[in-house]
């Protein structure tokens, strides 16, 4: 009999849930991998032959200063935006398949929060992709919904207008609905960005849930001091890829000194100084994913051993949410 895998393990995914068409998931391959990947905003390299795999069961980082390209990588893996070359797969899969296994928590930003909503209502909306288009939220979708509230602590909101909320409520509401989804991979942009410890608290819970089942976190983040207690895996960003793989092989002074172009200043508090021939890696990062060995800049790519859409549609980041930027911003 194959062996039942972990998180962290090879083989395929048996007895959970599997992708969106009901698939098992082979954990041999990434989660995600991205090939040469190239995305210009007229004719302004925002990502530049970027190559990445993402593997199963791990929180991810993607790091960068601002410009780097991270929000641009996160809305071409969702189809969001066009790329100018390479290739992506999501579960093997092209993107416009793969997708529908995605959950995805955009920028708080990006949403329009003066839609007349409910937040109850926001969070069903996460269930319209496995409805499909003649199928309307019933109990069961309600109920399911009220779960995901009670998951971030918000179910006593449930009625309320999205636009009351504190802006960290606001982002444990877009939790919820990723939550709801049900998928095996959830894709966020900044979502600690401007919150109040607590719900910095209930995120850093949930994710720690979702990784514990073998679900696959990808997150852009700022807060570099909290890389090495947040994420198992680094991806450092800056329109190249400049490093990614384990944080506690890539996580290093000189990486992001590379990646950030200059002094950065925590790292001496953080990283200490440099061990002579090999970057020392940050103390207190968990150690490295079996088989995953980081991918340096230029380095070839082997693998280690949004709400769902409907096909041909790109996933909608929300109500009322914004088109994605057009200025390479990320």
């Amino acid at each position: 009999m194959e062996p039942e895998p972990t998180p962290e393990g090879g083989g395929r995914r048996r007895g959970g849930r599997g992708d969106a068409s009901g698939e098992e998931i082979d954990r041999t391959s990434p989660a995600i991998e991205v090939n040469d990947l190239t995305v210009a905003y007229r004719d302004q390299p925002v990502l530049w032959d970027v190559d990445v795999a993402f593997r199963h069961g791990a929180l991810t980082a993607i790091v960068g200063p601002n410009g780097a390209g991270k929000t641009t990588l996160i809305q071409t893996i969702l189809g969001l935006v066009r790329p100018a070359a390479g290739r992506i797969r999501i579960l093997g899969k092209p993107v416009r398949e793969g997708r529908r296994s995605v959950a995805y928590v955009p920028q708080r930003g990006s949403v329009d929060w003066d839609f007349p909503t409910s937040v109850l209502d926001v969070v069903v909306m996460g269930t319209y992709g496995r409805l499909g288009w003649f199928r309307r939220p019933g109990r069961a979708e309600r109920e399911a919904a009220l779960g995901a509230l009670a998951k971030v602590g918000m179910e006593a909101f449930a009625e309320r207008q999205i636009r009351q909320l504190s802006g960290g409520q606001q982002q444990r509401v877009f939790l919820a609905r990723a939550l709801v989804q049900e998928a095996p991979i959830y894709l966020m942009d900044e979502p600690f960005q401007g919150v109040d410890a607590r719900t910095e608290r209930a995120i850093v819970e949930v994710l720690s849930d979702l990784r514990a089942r073998g679900d696959t976190v990808i997150a852009v983040h700022h807060a570099l001091q909290s890389v090495p207690e947040y994420f198992d895996d680094v991806v450092l960003l800056n329109v190249r890829r400049i490093a990614s793989g384990p944080v506690a092989q890539v996580f290093t002074e000189e990486n992001l000194r590379t990646c950030y172009g200059g002094r950065v200043p925590f790292l001496h508090a953080v990283a200490g100084p440099p061990v002579a021939g090999s970057p020392a890696p940050v103390a207190g990062s968990p150690a490295p994913g079996a088989g995953s060995p980081a991918q340096g800049a230029g380095s070839p790519v082997p693998w280690p051993g949004s709400p769902a859409s409907s096909p041909g549609a790109a996933p909608a980041p929300g109500p009322g949410a914004s088109a994605p930027p057009a200025d390479g911003s990320a």
